[in-house]
């Protein structure tokens, strides 16, 4: 039900419930984490009432997109998340970015740096900036 959505929480019960439903779960705060606790939901909860709340989360992140490019814009997801990752830590390293996408550190997949490639080539080379190895967003 949740398979594969990345989901931080302090709550023990909350965490093996999240678990449960198929979530990636977290113990330590990680903003590449989906906030659970900040969603403010009571047990007992329905799995739909869960799911509901969770995606209404991730929906929000629509609008941080809209907030940083000044539109409505549709990305692939891994363009988004590029985007919306960068933002929330205020930037990456290349190994840090492709963990928080759920590859390997040491992964030899060029994915991440395609879908880089490919933003710098919508929005401008200044874009997505690398300094000193760190990935931030620069101007648009």
């Amino acid at each position: 039900m949740l398979d594969g959505i990345r989901i931080y929480s302090s709550d023990g019960v909350w965490r093996n419930i999240l678990a449960e439903l198929g979530a990636i779960v977290s113990d330590v705060p990680d903003v590449t984490y989906l906030d659970f606790d900040s969603l403010g939901l009571a047990l007992p909860a329905t799995p739909i009432v869960i799911k509901t709340a969770i995606q209404n989360a991730i929906d929000g992140n629509i609008q941080i997109l809209h907030d940083i490019l000044g539109r409505r814009v549709h990305l692939p997801y891994i363009q988004a998340q590029i985007i919306i990752m960068l933002h929330k830590s205020g930037g990456m390293t290349g190994a840090d970015l492709r963990t928080a996408l759920g590859y390997s550190p040491n992964a030899t997949t060029h994915a991440v740096d395609t879908a880089i490639y490919q933003l710098r080539k919508i929005f401008g080379r200044d874009f997505i900036i690398n300094t000193n190895g760190i990935y931030k967003i620069g101007r648009i």
